[in-house]
């Protein structure tokens, strides 16, 4: 369990060193660009990877990082922002790809 939460945070840290600059950029506010992905990073990390016994891995990130851009972009709307589910979709696209990408260079996260 401790090794799964330390996996948790290394890739919560990870993913709001990427997220949070952009979302602080369009909203100018820290608290919007925090709470954005702080809302949706414990489930898309705790929840959706137990569907991977029923469905393709494939298929558990591209529900994972649907689920993340609609809500995170309804968090952005409601704080104000513009074109939110646009600057969600981008930030997500580049967050999990960096991710993805980092997880198959080094094993991590």
């Amino acid at each position: 369990m401790l090794i799964l939460l330390r996996g948790w945070l290394v890739a919560f840290a990870l993913t709001q060193a990427l997220e949070m600059p952009i979302y602080w950029r369009i909203s100018r506010s820290w608290r919007v660009a925090f709470f954005a992905s702080a809302i949706t990073h414990p489930i898309v990390w705790f929840v959706f990877p137990s569907l991977a016994a029923w469905i393709p891995w494939s298929a558990v990130v591209l529900l994972a990082e649907g689920f993340a851009v609609v809500v995170e972009a309804w968090w952005l709307k409601s704080n104000g922002v513009e074109r939110a589910l646009f600057w969600s979709l981008v930030t997500n696209a580049f967050s999990a790809t960096c991710g993805l990408l980092l997880r198959e260079l080094t094993g991590l996260v």
